[in-house]
């Protein structure tokens, strides 16, 4: 069994799915920062991810333009689309497309809730770091085939955000966020328990032959 982690340089996932046993490589346009550069491939996720090398593909695709979080630079006035960034989030889905439909039996992927605009396919399950014993909240979905849901592993009731949320609002006494993460890397890490919860339910199915 092999399996490619798409569009990931820190191998959270990667090392997850290795300690279960399974040959697991990265792939990213980045050096990986996961320090295991013999499990990492510099290079093109797409033309990887279409080499009929792999049995399981977890992707992280990039979501700047995609993700709703980023509406206020959409929509720069009320009603007007920005046409420079509606094309950039055309062409990131059409990138978040073809991981999708690669040749590849099993299919994860994942990306914060996009804008409607952008027309992506119904996603099949919304988890929360939460959910797998981290204590923040950062909505992320899957588009699964041929994997069942993620069950979580330890579901805690005291969190706060990961991310900033409406910082805008705060000159109008609306309610706001902080956040944890307070730069593009670290918003879009995978969560270890996300990755270990990966790592040994799927890699169960995908034993299995399911």
């Amino acid at each position: 069994m092999k399996i490619l982690i798409a569009c990931e340089e820190s191998q959270t996932v990667c090392k997850a799915f290795r300690k279960q046993g399974f040959e697991t490589y990265s792939c990213d346009l980045q050096e990986c920062s996961g320090g295991y550069p013999e499990w990492h491939i510099l290079g093109d996720a797409i033309e990887e991810s279409y080499s009929g090398k792999y049995d399981l593909l977890i992707a992280h695709p990039p979501c700047t333009y995609m993700s709703k979080a980023g509406a206020r630079w959409m929509y720069p006035t009320a009603g007007n689309v920005d046409k420079d960034r509606f094309h950039k989030a055309l062409e990131a889905k059409d990138f978040f497309m073809k991981l999708y439909n690669a040749p590849v039996k099993y299919i994860a992927v994942e990306n914060p809730v996009p804008l409607k605009l952008v027309g992506l396919p119904a996603y099949t399950q919304a988890i929360q770091p939460y959910e797998f014993g981290h204590p923040f909240s950062k909505k992320t979905l899957l588009w699964l085939k041929n994997l069942p849901l993620l069950k979580p592993t330890n579901i805690l009731s005291d969190y706060k955000p990961f991310l900033p949320s409406n910082t805008g609002g705060k000159k109008r006494g609306q309610s706001f966020s902080r956040g944890v993460a307070h730069d593009a890397k670290t918003a879009s890490k995978t969560f270890q328990g996300i990755a270990e919860a990966m790592a040994k339910q799927w890699g169960n199915v995908i034993k299995k032959g399911e």
